[in-house]
């Protein structure tokens, strides 16, 4: 007799709404699992996808992300208590990048949020966070609604991502701002764009009902058949998005309520991302340990780190002085564009502001064999890849 969890564990992966148009373009067979669903991790070739990323137009299949309506009188001051940052200061067709904390101001996820009015948001997250939201509703007069299945979502990204748009007939697309929402009219239906993404470029994302979804991917094809528009993968989107400096769950951090070790839990002051928490706006999640972690200055930091040579510090260990281990990498790449080889760090918080000293120890699978490099590296800002075309507005169109 099969026990409840070995059947869910079997379970067939879901589809998405555009799975139909993605699979013929895969040659590698190549694919992943994301939130229940199999994604695609390359088509053809990485390098490939994201020289298209960074040079023309690319679609991403981001329909796995799970998606929260959140409305009702008290919207904002659930969301003020849900969120670090002030939701109040998020004006309706704004959306904005956020994170939560567990009440010892560890962060349980990160996401974007769209204030789609004066009572309504939408959360988006990567992974599932509907008892984390209800649990927070308590006392709220707000309605919490998984709207996951009810809506598919593409990323549109690259340089001639707005000029598929203006083919595809959506006036006023070159205006829109950064983190701008609008909403068109499509086949009878609605299609929402945010001028928001993953790979630190010009870029879109769109929403619409997966009766909707193929319809648009073929009406999305032919616009940007003269522009080479072509399907990406995670391979590349990740590429992209290290490039850009952006951190993500379960890779640079793990998610409070999934670690398998309390020290692996990170607050925003640990992950950098101090510009995230607003102590003026009132109580939030985790305010309390966040203010006595100000005043005590956090365990870590994570840092963008240049590295000597051309050989990806995968999984490296950081050290200081050659004896001292410090941190460790979480991402890491040799940048196609940056011609960098480039990584983020998660260091001891002691040594995130040192100049010099800093080694990475990598090591590299040669013919079955361990090989160890020791390389320099340097502290430097991110994003490492920053186009002017990621906010120029109007957008460029070529």
């Amino acid at each position: 007799m099969t026990s409840p969890a070995t059947a869910l564990y079997k379970a067939p992966l879901l589809t998405t709404p555009f799975h139909s148009r993605l699979a013929p373009f895969v040659l590698t067979d190549e694919f992943l699992r994301w939130g229940g669903y199999t994604t695609v991790s390359c088509f053809t070739d990485v390098a490939t996808e994201y020289f298209a990323i960074r040079n023309s137009a690319t679609l991403y299949d981001i329909s796995p992300m799970r998606k929260y309506r959140i409305a009702g009188p008290d919207a904002v001051r659930y969301m003020n208590r849900l969120l670090t940052r002030d939701a109040a200061k998020i004006k309706p067709g704004r959306a904005a990048y956020a994170v939560w904390c567990d009440d010892g101001g560890k962060v349980i996820d990160d996401g974007t949020v769209f204030r789609l009015g004066e009572t309504e948001f939408r959360l988006n997250s990567q992974e599932h966070q509907e008892c984390w939201l209800e649990d927070s509703a308590i006392g709220f007069d707000v309605v919490i609604e998984d709207i996951s299945e009810a809506i598919a979502g593409l990323a549109l990204q690259g340089p001639l991502s707005c000029t598929v748009l203006k083919e595809l007939g959506l006036d006023g697309i070159a205006d829109m701002k950064p983190f701008g929402i609008a909403e068109f009219p499509f086949e009878g239906g609605a299609l929402t764009v945010t001028r928001t993404g993953f790979t630190g470029d010009l870029g879109y994302e769109l929403w619409i009902a997966p009766d909707l979804a193929e319809t648009l991917w073929d009406r999305l094809a032919e616009a940007g058949r003269l522009f080479r528009l072509m399907p990406v993968g995670s391979k590349a989107v990740d590429m992209a998005r290290i490039e850009a400096g952006f951190i993500q769950t379960n890779t640079d951090f793990m998610a409070a309520e999934t670690v398998s070790r309390i020290s692996r839990r990170r607050s925003p002051f640990e992950l950098s991302l101090d510009w995230l928490v607003d102590f003026d706006k009132g109580h939030f999640n985790g305010r309390r340990a966040l203010l006595r972690e100000r005043e005590t200055g956090p365990r870590y930091r994570v840092v963008g780190l240049d590295i000597d040579g051309n050989k990806p510090a995968h999984d490296a260990l950081i050290y200081h002085g050659r004896a001292k281990q410090i941190g460790f990498v979480t991402s890491a790449i040799w940048s196609p564009t940056a011609k960098r080889n480039i990584a983020i760090a998660t260091l001891d918080a002691a040594y995130a502001n040192r100049t010099e000293g800093i080694w990475a120890e990598i090591y590299l699978n040669r013919e079955l064999k361990w090989h160890k490099i020791v390389a320099s590296c340097r502290i430097v800002d991110r994003p490492f890849h920053n186009p002017p075309r990621r906010r120029a507005t109007p957008a460029l169109n070529f």
